[in-house]
């Protein structure tokens, strides 16, 4: 059996995967400029711009389908984090704390961006946070698993 942890990294990460899918469909033109990288590097010409005046469209309407599957399967696992950790605070810190770093990593790779100190100060406490929670006493934890079954 799967912990409750896991379930709630990945849902965490699916929810990262959701935003960078709203950002790319919804956002400026990130798909257009990335589609004139793409096939300028594979065909080698210049003429990437061309081809994606209409490519970019139905690229955007997949991310679209995306953002709605990563959501749907974010809540499944967060679904699965709540029945399976032994607190609902647990469970959302996880998932929280994995979001927060996936995120920073997608928009680091695809989108280059940086991360000031006062976001770093916020994510810090979060871990923090999350490593108190996850580091609670074997005897907590039974009394807290007892309480959820009466």
């Amino acid at each position: 059996m799967i912990p409750g942890g896991v379930y709630a990294l990945v849902a965490g990460f699916l929810g990262a995967a959701a935003s960078l899918s709203a950002k790319l469909s919804l956002g400026a033109d990130y798909l257009r400029q990335m589609c004139e990288f793409g096939l300028s590097r594979w065909t080698e010409t210049q003429d990437g711009a061309a081809d994606c005046d209409w490519l970019h469209i139905p690229l955007r309407l997949l991310c679209g389908g995306l953002l709605f599957a990563c959501n749907t399967v974010m809540w499944t696992f967060f679904s699965k984090a709540l029945r399976h950790c032994s607190s609902s605070a647990r469970a959302t810190v996880t998932t929280t704390a994995s979001n927060f770093i996936s995120t920073a990593v997608i928009g680091r790779v695809i989108f280059g961006e940086i991360h000031g100190a006062l976001w770093w100060v916020g994510i810090s406490a979060t871990l923090c946070g999350l490593l108190m929670l996850h580091g609670s006493t074997p005897h907590t934890l039974q009394q807290e698993e007892d309480k959820k079954d009466k």
